[in-house]
């Protein structure tokens, strides 16, 4: 009798994290020049982010560095699919093109997962996002309004949207795990 009860604590700890990574999420990368923008409204709340390739708990949020050119920059990736997904894929090197000085955005090797996330969403300047049409890393630094495909994965810290806004043209962008 234990055994069963454990397996159905398991069993509802799965549905339960589930349903929670379900309530949150949004989407993100619209690029303003190659692709039309649409002007619903936005989407859910925000979720939490686990580590790349490590164990982490549902509910934690994880902080990545992105380094371009000299500068560093922080991000806390949400716990999500999506943000589980980027994670895994770390260390990572993506190339970067500015789009309608909103956003820089980049191919990633590995589509993210979708599961749990709303059909788009209206990103918030300091966002990290992706474009799953174009399975696409996105640093949003300006005003993008909702369009279907984006999910929100994260949100850059302090002033680093600022700083990325200040980047012209493309980038290269190094995205590794934060260590202190």
């Amino acid at each position: 009798m234990p055994a069963t009860r454990a397996a159905v604590r398991t069993a509802l700890s799965a549905i339960l994290g589930l349903t929670l990574a379900g309530c949150g999420g949004d989407g993100q990368p619209g690029d303003t020049g190659e692709r039309p923008s649409a002007t619903s409204p936005s989407s859910a709340g925000r979720s939490t982010a686990p580590a790349s390739g490590t164990a982490a708990s549902p509910g934690e949020q994880v902080k990545i560095q992105i380094t371009i050119n000299d500068q560093r920059f922080q991000a806390t990736i949400f716990d999500s699919a999506a943000g589980r997904d980027l994670l895994a894929q770390l260390p990572l090197t993506v190339n970067m093109i500015d789009h309608g000085s909103v956003e820089k955005t980049g191919p990633l090797p590995a589509p993210l997962s979708l599961n749990g996330q709303p059909d788009g969403a209206d990103p918030d300047v300091g966002d990290v996002g992706y474009y799953a049409p174009g399975n696409d890393l996105v640093l949003y630094y300006g005003d993008q309004s909702y369009f279907p495909g984006i999910v929100i994965i994260g949100r850059l810290d302090g002033d680093s949207a600022s700083r990325i806004a200040d980047l012209d043209g493309a980038v290269t962008a190094t995205v590794e795990p934060f260590v202190a």
